[in-house]
């Protein structure tokens, strides 16, 4: 760099320029700056001297990286922190905004990873404070927002720091200094009350909400969340929290400020109205700080103030929710001014629900409120009224209504921010209306039929000759009853199933679902058949699969059929419905017809078949099901003439449909009547067969192939016993299985046939639940396996063969992965005796191995790495050879040998713990194959054993640089599979004793000198009492060693 003026003039241009490729280009050109520390003393001399603020940015920002990144000197760090509070002080005022924020977060950084290396770091609160004793409001604002960036970088994670460190180091802060700050944040509140300086107000606020959101009880909750339990106000806080002054002092700001200042006001009221109960020792003091809150909160809602703003109303919304949360009913309806509040609240609450698409994500609290009110009446012993009998009514009347009239004058019969699509936003909505309603149930049921009849009866009307206007008064007709549907469906979720009241509120239950059960009736006849390309239609019927699933695990579910008679007994007199047999007829018969009209909506379609497998995977619902002649005609006719969403070969709906069909035909337990279910597949099958070669590569063999391998991965799902599998064992194989090579055979270049296949054979190796258990006598393993080989053999030499690929995962990598999970499975199901094919000259396993090493070998490791499921496929297929094929890996050619073992070593330090734990599996086995054969063996070895030892010679620094990998991680990383990881650094380390002590003293030399004697402290320690042996006994008891040896080198 030339000149100071040079260097500002890129720095310009880095942080100004709207090219992209010049920033790209200037942040290389300028990132020694951040990574070489010599750079630092440069650095400083361009604070010192440079006149633009983006040359100061780069300055701060690189020192920033190289404190968060390098290991620097104590002395260093001690320097740079006084200087930055030095610098800031006499030229803090005249800096730009983004100067002075990026040189405070630094001082806040390197005081934090200092906190416990010197007291000097520790008086940064003392430091601070002479910023605000000076009488200029610039310096005053500066010190506040060293004190909101120190409170801040405090509570949060850093990746540089251990968790455990920096859990310490926050608690060490809270304990020494967060309560002071705290308390100087109230101090300026009051001091600046009548301030005109709205920024030191606005800056003073911002503290004392940043020390009320700190994470006390080291929970690490979201600070951006809205949802937190109890705040854990340490003890040492109550008398500043039981004196009225703090909480009246936000409640004044509210008033006197405006927006955002006020929405932080009222956060402080959040976090003041959830501190934890047990703060209050003595309950008069409790009740004292209640009723302030409960005053405050009053004259807001008297008064309106500021609650047209919408973050105002937001978090005003929260603080009522807060009441409940943290307050028992009893004591707020001992609170003097309870009546005239809750009569507010109610008020407020049914303004709300009337401004429903302006308030909608904010009466969601005001709901939670009310819900949790009434569920404490029963525990209500206080002779007080807690006038909720008075409220609670209007307030459910007043969501459903709201509800009601959103669809006449919300949204527009598309897909665009509609509450009906968003399943979440529409439990959250519901979550609360169940309580509400059952509180006085008779008075919300009869105005749910109230509102619900007349549109039903209208609905009805329509299944005939269609009326004038029509065309728009039917969307807004469904859309009223899917609500309506939705609601009735959240009350019976919320079953009463004990107590008093629990058969009155059967028999309403009855009342409310016997209504949308007629609406069943209707939805389907006369021109609503017409109607399923609508959407308001296709919500409607998904509302009323909801309510069956709902309706189900109240009332037909294994644990409900014996205790709901006084509903079926009212269900009866209303629809002739008098037992759980004839419902599920009923869901079942929807299930069916919605699989038939269906055919091109998908989400119908899942929702369809998720109710379908929660009825067939129930265990008394699944033996009902299995009678009903519905279901029957199913088993019987899976075919796209009945069924046409099984037109499309695509879809992942078939698996689904199929894996609930074959949950049903295997729990009847029969061969035969497994085998005539299966007609409709085997006809599909034959037709395959006997297509030509010549004509194999056609678009319908394509569909019905593709279409045909998702429906048997289905049946082999819902295989999950010995029984069950060796059924759909005897009817694929042998007959069919050649189908299965000749379609990998002639469509390897088709992703659309080769996936499906692939995963099915994945499926149908996978020995869980052990039901690949043959008798001893049977070959059934191994035969299994050849097909395997053949398949991806065929596969392999064909899909290497390719060039020119578009989407190299799609059509390369997906194939390569499936197909390893499948030798994965296969080689660790422990149903084949792998040492037959060798004994015996059969090729199978020697080329199938032979294959999927050229198919790893074919993919960059950095593509390995790059995609998730490729990078879980890849190490899980790994593990198992050196698991059980270890002879193979080792008599391969030593570069090839050093890549597999090369990619371990990158496995090991993936973020993905199950990676992590399969490499470290694997370089065990290799170490430990080491040490049993070469290190420690006697007599002669094997070919094996001799090859590992030629590649270990060739490659010298092959077991040093994973073990050094392994205790980088240990050392300075979170690992969540420690016990994993420990397991091959026992092996490694006894291989050979000179080896770990280079290792130990090249770890030493890289370490700052005042941290190097406690390490080899900490290194001696960790091989006290450890042998050279792999027993278990002294794993466990390195395991232990290195527990101690990690928390004493991490612990300051």
């Amino acid at each position: 760099m030339e000149s100071l003026a040079q260097l500002e003039a890129l720095c310009e241009r880095l942080y100004t320029s709207g090219d992209s490729a010049e920033r790209a280009h200037l942040e290389s050109s300028l990132k020694c700056f951040s990574l070489n520390t010599d750079y630092i003393s440069q650095c400083r001399y361009i604070l010192e001297n440079a006149l633009t603020p983006y040359a100061l940015m780069l300055a701060s920002q690189s020192l920033l990286k190289q404190v968060t990144e390098h290991s620097l000197a104590l002395q260093l760090r001690l320097d740079i922190r006084n200087y930055l509070i030095t610098y800031l002080a006499n030229r803090g005022p005249e800096l730009e905004p983004f100067v002075i924020g990026s040189l405070i977060r630094l001082l806040c950084r390197i005081t934090k990873f200092g906190w416990f290396d010197d007291d000097k770091f520790k008086e940064v609160v003392k430091e601070t404070m002479n910023f605000l004793s000076q009488a200029s409001p610039e310096h005053c604002s500066i010190g506040l927002m060293i004190f909101i960036q120190l409170v801040s970088e405090m509570n949060e994670s850093n990746a540089a720091l251990a968790l455990n460190l920096q859990r310490k180091i926050a608690v060490s802060f809270k304990d020494l200094a967060l309560f002071q700050i705290l308390q100087i944040s109230l101090t300026l509140l009051h001091q600046l009350k009548n301030d005109v300086s709205n920024r030191l107000k606005e800056l003073a606020v911002s503290l004392a909400l940043k020390c009320l959101a700190f994470d006390f009880s080291g929970t690490s909750v979201d600070e951006s969340s809205e949802e937190f339990g109890a705040v854990q106000i340490p003890a040492s806080w109550k008398p500043v929290l039981e004196d009225p002054s703090t909480l009246q002092i936000f409640f004044e700001y509210y008033g006197l400020t405006t927006p955002p200042v006020s929405n932080e006001v009222l956060e402080c009221l959040v976090r003041l109205a959830s501190i934890r109960r047990s703060l209050f020792t003595e309950e008069p003091a409790r009740m004292k700080y209640l009723n302030h809150l409960v005053a405050g909160t009053k004259e807001i809602l008297q008064t309106g103030q500021g609650l047209a703003d919408h973050k105002n109303y937001h978090e005003f919304c929260r603080l009522l929710g807060r009441f409940k949360v943290n307050y028992q009913l009893s004591e707020l309806v001992k609170v003097d001014i309870y009546v005239d509040w809750i009569q507010l609240v109610a008020e407020f609450t049914l303004r709300s629900l009337q401004s429903w698409q302006w308030a909608s994500h904010s009466v969601y609290y005001l709901l939670g409120l009310w819900s949790r009110l009434v569920t404490a009446v029963q525990y209500l012993k206080s002779d007080v009224p807690s006038q909720l009998g008075e409220y609670v009514p209007k307030i459910a009347e007043g969501f459903i209504k709201s509800r009601f009239d959103s669809v006449q004058f919300g949204f527009e019969d598309d897909l665009s921010d509609n509450p009906l699509d968003d399943a979440d936003s529409l439990q959250d909505q519901l979550d609360n209306i169940p309580h509400l309603c059952r509180y006085q149930y008779e008075t919300s049921s009869l105005y749910i039929i109230k509102l619900l009849e007349p549109i039903l009866q209208t609905y009805t009307e329509r299944t005939g000759i269609p009326a004038r206007g029509d065309v728009n008064e039917l969307p807004i007709i469904e859309g009223q009853l899917t609500w309506m549907v939705h609601i009735i469906a959240a009350i019976l979720k919320t079953r009463q199933s004990s107590g008093r009241n629990s058969e009155s509120q059967e028999v309403i239950d009855a009342e409310l679902a016997a209504r949308v059960l007629q609406l069943i009736n209707v939805t389907d006849s006369g021109l609503h058949c017409q109607r399923y390309h609508e959407i308001s239609k296709q919500r409607l019927d998904r509302a009323i699969l909801v309510f069956f699933q709902q309706f189900r695990r109240s009332y037909v579910g294994d644990q409900a059929m014996h205790s709901s008679k006084s509903l079926y007994s009212r269900l009866s007199e209303l629809l002739g419905l008098h037992d759980h047999l004839l419902l599920l007829n009923v869901i079942v018969g929807k299930i069916a017809t919605n699989l038939k009209v269906y055919a091109e909506c998908e989400g119908v379609i899942d929702h369809t078949l998720n109710l379908f497998q929660e009825l067939a995977s129930g265990y008394m619902t699944g033996k009902l099901l299995i009678k009903l002649d519905t279901i029957k005609f199913i088993i019987a006719n899976h075919t796209r003439e009945h069924f046409p969403f099984l037109e499309e070969y695509r879809s992942r709906s078939r698996t689904t449909f199929y894996y609930t069909l074959g949950w049903l035909i295997f729990m009847e337990d029969s061969p035969v009547k497994f085998k005539s279910s299966m007609d409709p597949l085997l006809r599909v099958v034959i037709s395959l067969e006997g297509v030509p070669d010549a004509m194999f590569r056609t678009d319908s063999v394509k569909f019905a192939l593709s279409g045909l391998l998702r429906d048997l991965r289905g049946i082999a799902m819902a295989t999950n016993s010995r029984r069950s599998y060796g059924m759909l064992f005897d009817w694929l194989y042998p007959s069919h299985m050649p189908l299965l090579l000749k379609g990998i055979s002639h469509w390897s270049d088709t992703p659309e046939v080769t996936t499906p296949l692939l995963k099915f054979m994945s499926e149908f190796v996978h020995n869980k639940g052990q039901r690949l258990t043959f008798d001893s006598s049977s070959p059934n393993g191994i035969l299994l396996f050849r097909e395997v080989s053949k398949i991806i053999v065929a596969y392999g030499s064909r899909i290497l063969s390719l060039s020119n690929v578009t989407d190299v995962y799609a059509n390369k990598y997906k194939g390569i992965w499936i197909s390893l999970t499948i030798l994965q499975k296969a080689m660790a199901g422990n149903y084949v005796n792998f040492g037959v094919f060798e004994l015996y000259g059969d090729r199978a396993l020697a080329d199938v191995l032979d294959i999927a090493l050229k198919m790893m070998l074919s993919i960059p490791l950095a593509d390995i790495m790059a995609f998730k499921k490729l990078t879980k496929a890849y190490f899980a297929f790994v593990e198992v050879l050196f698991n059980h094929q270890i002879a193979f890996i080792l008599n391969l050619d030593t570069n090839v040998f050093m890549h597999i073992v090369g990619s371990l070593q990158s496995g090991l330090k993936s973020l993905e713990a199950d990676v992590s734990s399969q490499c470290a599996s694997a370089v065990d086995n290799l170490a430990s194959y080491y040490f049993n054969n070469i290190t420690s063996a006697e007599g002669t070895t094997s070919q094996a054993a001799m090859r590992l030892a030629q590649h270990i010679v060739e490659l010298s620094n092959l077991f040093p640089e994973i073990l050094k990998t392994l205790f980088e991680i240990v050392l300075f990383e979170d690992c969540g599979n420690q016990y994993s990881l420990s397991r091959p650094m026992l092996s490694l380390i006894i291989i050979s004793e000179q080896m770990f002590a280079d290792l130990k003293t090249q770890i030493l030399a890289s370490q700052p000198p005042d941290k190097r004697p406690r390490l080899s402290v900490c290194f001696d320690k960790l091989m006290e009492d450890i042998t050279l042996s792999l027993e278990a006994r002294n794993r466990e008891r390195f395991t232990k060693n290195l527990t101690s040896f990690r928390h004493d080198f991490r612990i300051k």
